[in-house]
């Protein structure tokens, strides 16, 4: 019987995303997970074991995936990032990006002018990194991530209309993410319950708490059922973004049958498509007519919202896009 390569799997944050991605290289090859959850490295442990394996795999190109790469260069073995987000990105204006400069910006451009293979996860992504890098296309493979669908039947939204948004709440967020004009909407529209689900990391949640009217909920940090019954609850999805590099969560609150409304920032027009209500950045009054929109459209659209998803990113589709770089790397 044939032994599976060994495949050292490298984070420093076990998303949902990153988790995806490793369950589905798992079904075809043997899995190291090397969780780097600090500055301090172990550089024995993890010299031992990008050794032990055939190919060193990593999400960001970030200190936790410097010695990996430095590793495997020495030993000659291929690695394979996935870059595209906070790594590529320079956004000074919202105190974005390692690209703005600094150590940050030197660690992620040695990582990704070493690297293997450079996997990012959309074409805007893509452009950015090309123009960010110098690096020509086809240094840069896209492979959209792809969807589990938790819910399979389009789920029924309750009377009250909830509208939500997801996102860690910190200083950057306020604007990257688009908290504080969701919050400032909901004024706007009191008869709508407004919740914000993510982590509070730092003194931001005070902030939107002083802007907040009585039908804002900030709900903390929450479990992944509880996630998901949040977006089975909700109507709508608002994605007020100044960027992203994909957009999963809209691509998970659409699968439920949530209607998008979203800025044109990053990658939302390539997840979104024609089926949600676009605003503009930084609007409190845009987003808000965006939800009074949204919830005049019907059950015909969440269910388009949903298709859309289902049939643009697919597992499958990724998991056979990972599997086909990986193996030809390692032929």
């Amino acid at each position: 019987m044939t032994v599976p390569p060994e495949i050292l799997f490298v984070h420093n944050h076990p998303t949902r995303f990153v988790e995806i991605d490793r369950q589905l290289l798992a079904e075809q090859f043997t899995i190291r997970e090397w969780y780097q959850r600090g500055r301090v490295v172990n550089l024995p442990a993890l010299a031992s074991a990008v050794r032990r394996s055939q190919l060193v795999f990593g999400w960001f190109a970030s200190w936790h995936t410097f010695f990996p790469v430095l590793l495997a260069q020495w030993w000659r073995k291929p690695s394979v990032i996935v870059i595209g987000g906070y790594d590529t990105a320079s956004l000074p204006n919202i105190g974005y990006g390692h690209q703005r400069g600094g150590l940050k910006k030197w660690v992620s451009r040695w990582i990704i002018n070493r690297a293997s293979l450079l996997i990012t996860h959309s074409y805007f992504s893509q452009t950015e990194i090309k123009q960010n890098f110098g690096l020509p296309l086809e240094r840069i493979q896209v492979a959209y991530l792809g969807l589990p669908d938790p819910f399979g039947l389009l789920p029924e939204k309750p009377p009250a209309p909830l509208i939500l948004t997801v996102g860690n709440v910190d200083r950057p967020n306020l604007w990257r993410k688009g908290l504080m004009p969701f919050v400032q909407a909901a004024a706007c529209v009191p008869d709508c319950q407004f919740v914000v689900v993510g982590a509070w990391k730092d003194e931001a949640i005070n902030d939107l708490r002083a802007i907040a009217t009585p039908n804002v909920t900030f709900t903390g940090r929450v479990s992944e059922t509880e996630l998901l019954n949040y977006f089975r609850a909700a109507s709508v999805y608002v994605q007020a973004s100044a960027h992203e590099g994909f957009g999963l969560s809209v691509a998970e609150a659409m699968l439920a049958g949530c209607i998008p409304v979203v800025t044109r920032a990053g990658s939302l027009p390539e997840v979104v498509g024609e089926v949600g209500i676009y605003v503009s950045l930084n609007s409190a009054e845009a987003v808000a007519e965006g939800v009074r929109q949204a919830l005049a459209l019907g059950g015909e659209v969440r269910q388009q919202a949903r298709d859309r998803i289902l049939a643009r990113f697919p597992l499958e589709n990724r998991k056979h896009a990972l599997w086909g770089f990986i193996e030809s790397l390692l032929l």
